[in-house]
């Protein structure tokens, strides 16, 4: 039997994933929790074996920061000696997104939008370890493979969200924890692989890339 449990603050969505996957005979969902970080907790209590995890969460408290499921993936690899596997379940799927879940840790990447059969071909594929992506997104990182020039790493992709999101060199270095020498030199080298000399440029050449 596998045990899984459902990390989404809507609802309706754990609701829709509890009835496809309860539909499956050897699949058993242990629990429901609306945050990333009481995914974190519950993961580390034991008894789960994938963990359906939402990217992003709600705005949680005013004036709070709200751990997405990312950052909740790789809490979760580093605190635990045999974690649960994590397959993300989002509506996101920019090159950002993707390759910061796998970069977390997460087996898979899987759309809101798959049908049943392979959501639950993409668990029973977690479960075992194996690479669980939807179609997609297997398009999309293969593409990205074949375009080597404007391939940004995570790292690069990072600070061009921030960018696209307006921050200052100087707010990227503080979300990023780099110094700004470094965040200049990271996007010497987006401007240099994406052909532009602007950030405006470059947020506009990812977006028309599907980067962003």
């Amino acid at each position: 039997m596998i045990r899984v449990l459902l990390a989404d603050d809507h609802e309706i969505v754990r609701l829709g994933l509890r009835a496809v996957l309860e539909a499956s005979e050897d699949i058993e969902v242990v629990g429901e929790v609306a945050t990333a970080e009481a995914a974190v907790a519950a993961a580390q209590a034991g008894g789960i074996d994938v963990l359906l995890m939402d990217l992003r969460f709600g705005a949680g408290v005013e004036g709070t920061r709200v751990m997405n499921g990312a950052e909740a993936t790789a809490e979760i690899r580093r605190a635990m000696a045999h974690p649960p596997k994590v397959l993300m379940v989002t509506n996101y799927d920019t090159d950002a997104d993707i390759l910061g879940a796998i970069e977390a840790g997460a087996v898979g990447y899987m759309l809101k939008d798959a049908p049943p059969v392979e959501l639950l071909a993409a668990v029973h594929s977690a479960a075992e370890g194996d690479s669980a992506l939807s179609p997609v997104v297997a398009d999309r990182l293969s593409s990205r493979d074949r375009a080597p020039r404007t391939s940004l790493t995570p790292r690069e992709l990072e600070v061009l969200k921030l960018v696209a999101e307006g921050s200052s060199n100087r707010g990227i270095g503080h979300a990023l924890m780099l110094s700004e020498a470094t965040v200049k030199s990271h996007l010497v080298h987006i401007y240099d692989k994406l052909g532009v000399r602007s950030r405006t440029s470059a947020v506009a050449a990812a977006r028309e890339q599907g980067m962003l």
